[in-house]
């Protein structure tokens, strides 16, 4: 069982970034870990990976340039750079561990709200 924590959401300025940091209970070693983010009202969006099998990261088209994924398996912790923030990207942000060698192993955090207004 992983437990995963998301961290560091709250208010910003348009125009302004936050940190976000995803941390696990257990190893990250094997796990390909992604974010989330769903706004009231809106459909769960996929805003990127880093992969465990090749080691890149990947990002959605709404965020790429902006967005920045980071992980650390040291510290058990993966982090979400965001930067250039709109108020669209007001959203409940999520971090999703899927094992890459055991299919169906996933996990998810509980979110951390993430508001973008003046």
């Amino acid at each position: 069982q992983l437990k995963l924590v998301e961290s560091g959401g709250g208010l910003v300025r348009p125009g302004g970034s936050l940190r976000l940091s995803c941390g696990a209970s257990g190893s990250l070693d094997w796990y390909s870990i992604a974010w989330f983010r769903q706004a009231p009202g809106k459909e769960r969006e996929g805003l990127g990976c880093a992969s465990d099998s090749d080691g890149g990261t990947y990002y959605a088209d709404s965020v790429k340039g902006r967005f920045t994924i980071s992980r650390d398996n040291a510290k058990k912790v993966v982090h979400l750079q965001m930067n250039t923030l709109y108020p669209e990207d007001t959203a409940l942000y999520y971090c999703y561990a899927e094992h890459a060698r055991l299919p169906g192993l996933e996990y998810w955090g509980q979110g951390t709200q993430v508001t973008v207004s003046s």
